[in-house]
């Protein structure tokens, strides 16, 4: 979450008074995430989220992203829900964005996860891939493999700056990983971006999961990749194998890996790494002047790319 346009206060109590929510008595931004404009707001009824959606979200992708956490909210899957204006419409307009008003999810995101929420996230990753398997609509996943070049291209001038001899680096990488993607691997409905800040708890409890803003329908596998490399790692990026082997044996006993899964493993969360390395490459630069916002390092995910690169086995990744 982020705020990059700000909302006049006409606008936004006009656009407001089209809800029955009661009044408003507080409306602050968040500066977490790097996607669109989040704002909290404290109502006479609740608390609610209002978004707005910035330029990489396309406005044609909103109907799937909020149609799916409609469709989760009706399988069991804790997350949060589009608001109907009075018209009965959960998408609208407001300092030129499109917007949506959004339920608000009770708990905290752990900050350094332990075990225990590696495993309670491992159940509910599975828990959600199930509850997508008859979702009806489809939506690619435009930052998978064949999405990676033309971000890489886009920064590839500036890439040095950041680390010496990164476009190089990157650039061998990229061609590796076009090369030996794997394919044919179980397909659903993933997350595609389930970081800690995306997962609430109560005390070690999972209470939820919010911004499925870059979900899509791609290999299974690779959201367990995702979140191996988004949970697993120290603060010094080495892997703790501990907490692999809690979300990988908690997600298992929910949806087992099939063996081509497991043996793909180590490429995906290659891939995965690659994908966070050049998307924070991206914003590194490309952030506005001004917009409340707090970038992310990109060599946090080269080191863990690094890492990925030297695994021999997905054993060594906590699957016994």
């Amino acid at each position: 979450m982020a705020v990059y346009t700000e909302v006049p206060d006409n606008e936004l109590r006009a656009f407001l008074e089209q809800y029955e929510i009661g009044e408003v008595m507080a409306c602050k931004g968040i500066a977490e995430g790097v996607e669109n404009s989040n704002y909290l707001l404290h109502t006479a009824s609740g608390s609610y989220i209002l978004t707005l959606y910035e330029k990489r979200v396309r406005p044609e992708d909103l109907p799937f992203f909020l149609g799916l956490m409609q469709h989760l909210a009706s399988r069991g899957i804790t997350c949060p829900q589009p608001i109907e204006n009075k018209k009965g419409e959960a998408l609208g307009k407001v300092a030129g964005r499109p917007a949506a008003l959004i339920s608000f999810l009770d708990g905290l995101w752990i900050r350094r996860p332990s075990a225990v929420h590696c495993a309670g996230l491992g159940e509910a990753l599975a828990k959600l891939h199930l509850a997508g398997l008859d979702f009806g609509r489809k939506r690619r996943n435009t930052l998978s493999v064949d999405g990676w070049r033309p971000l890489f291209e886009h920064c590839r001038g500036r890439a040095d700056e950041v680390h010496r001899n990164l476009s190089d680096l990157i650039e061998k990488e990229l061609a590796t990983l076009e090369r030996d993607w794997p394919r044919g691997l179980p397909q659903g409905v993933i997350h595609a971006d389930l970081f800690p800040d995306n997962v609430f708890f109560l005390g070690d409890t999972l209470s939820g999961m919010i911004d499925f803003y870059f979900a899509c329908t791609d290999a299974l596998a690779y959201d367990v990749a995702v979140c191996l490399n988004a949970w697993c790692f120290e603060a010094d990026h080495s892997y703790n194998v501990t907490k692999g082997r809690a979300l990988l044996q908690s997600y298992a006993r929910v949806r087992p890996l099939e063996e081509n899964e497991r043996a793909a493993l180590p490429w995906l969360a290659r891939g995965a790494a690659l994908r966070f390395l050049l998307t924070r490459l991206v914003d590194w630069f490309d952030v506005p002047a001004g917009a409340l916002v707090r970038r992310k390092d990109p060599m946090e995910y080269f080191r863990k790319l690094r890492f990925h690169q030297k695994i021999k086995s997905v054993r060594d990744y906590g699957i016994e």
